[in-house]
């Protein structure tokens, strides 16, 4: 009898959970998927739930996703991985073989130089719950709009890339009777051109946000507010992979060739914000890589010759509040370009493309059932 090669995924964001359907349209290899939530989230859509509007959602049940695509879902932690045994285990106590490894799981904000958000940092890794009163981060938006509906005060956002930019604006927009700053230790929105800069400046300044650049803040603190959003950095969450002896960049993330396979093991292969790639951090890179990785196992395992990867960027797209946004072109290695949409056009682009990642995925596991 044949052997039908066993692929463990590890991480079910948008490139885990992408690579696991893509996978499993092969119908001669089995999938696991492995990640302790039973549902993705669209963490592109987290600073919404700083709202608190009921009517906010940005998580889809995994059990209506994998309905029917044969992926086997183990809502579990993998704590080790066992290269030489080919094997991980989960923190419920099993044991799960592989042939081939997808290392996809992503990132979380880095607050390990900020002491006051150590809860945040837990609320990250193990959900809301940890958030703390003063300190909160992008994973913890849930609590912190729970928080925000206590009263007026004064609250400051630590990053001023997108994701800072996004979270500011939603929070100015959302409530008005909060005083909001963003903190910034370069140049607001860096990767913009100079018209998308100023459109973000001039969105904020209507907003009442108040934007301070060039102010490097080691720790909240250091920062005079009664709220701290920590949005300055993300890391990978490599930790397993460390400890497994991985080889990783000084950025933290896995060293992988051209394939997105490991450059010390040819059964690991690792996706999204986890690879070392010079792609940004983002979903639009997570996605695709999710793909490719799923592309190159399969053709590795069939004898087949695997290809580079080939990403080009195509535009950078910013929410600005529910009613304004940013879509700013770019070349192909994410240089801008001088053009920009904004206003309402730029809200309703960038509500599509954020649409458009949990539809693909959608219409891949559909494919993946009809086989």
């Amino acid at each position: 009898m044949t052997h039908r090669p066993d692929i463990v995924v590890l991480g079910a964001g948008y490139a885990g959970l992408n690579a696991a359907l893509r996978l499993a349209l092969n119908p001669h290899v089995t999938v696991t998927l492995i990640d302790p939530s039973d549902h993705f989230t669209e963490r592109v859509r987290l600073h919404q739930l700083t709202t608190g509007r009921p009517e906010v959602s940005v998580t889809h049940p995994l059990s209506v996703l994998l309905r029917g695509t044969r992926i086997r879902h183990l809502a579990a932690r993998a704590v080790d991985l066992d290269r030489a045994g080919r094997q991980l285990r989960t923190d419920d106590g099993r044991t799960v073989s592989y042939d081939r490894l997808v290392y996809a799981l992503g990132s979380v904000t880095d607050t390990r130089a900020a002491s006051d958000t150590r809860a945040a940092q837990d609320a990250a890794e193990s959900g809301p719950a940890g958030a703390s009163e003063r300190a909160y981060t992008a994973e913890s938006a849930a609590e912190l709009g729970k928080r925000l509906l206590d009263g007026p005060g004064r609250l400051a956002v630590v990053g001023g890339g997108l994701t800072g930019v996004e979270l500011a604006a939603e929070i100015a927009e959302s409530h008005p009777e909060w005083e909001v700053r963003l903190l910034t230790a370069g140049t607001l929105g860096a990767g913009l051109s100079g018209k998308g800069r100023t459109h973000v400046r001039t969105t904020l300044g209507a907003m009442g946000v108040r934007v301070r650049e060039g102010d490097r803040v080691a720790s909240a603190d250091d920062v005079d507010a009664d709220v701290v959003v920590w949005s300055a950095a993300l890391r990978p969450r490599t930790e397993l992979a460390a400890a497994a002896g991985l080889e990783l960049d000084a950025a933290g993330r896995i060293v992988v060739d051209r394939t997105l396979r490991s450059a010390s093991d040819p059964a690991v292969y690792a996706a999204g914000d986890a690879a070392a790639t010079s792609l940004r951090m983002a979903c639009a890179t997570a996605m695709p890589t999710g793909a490719h990785a799923a592309a190159s196992v399969l053709a590795g395992i069939g004898s087949r010759p695997t290809r580079p990867l080939a990403f080009r960027y195509v535009m950078q797209c910013i929410s600005l509040g529910r009613d304004d946004g940013l879509i700013q072109p770019v070349h192909g290695d994410d240089s801008p370009r001088g053009s920009v949409l904004t206003g309402r056009p730029a809200a309703f682009v960038k509500e599509q493309v954020v649409r458009s990642t949990v539809r693909s995925l959608r219409v891949a596991a559909s494919l993946a059932r009809a086989r």
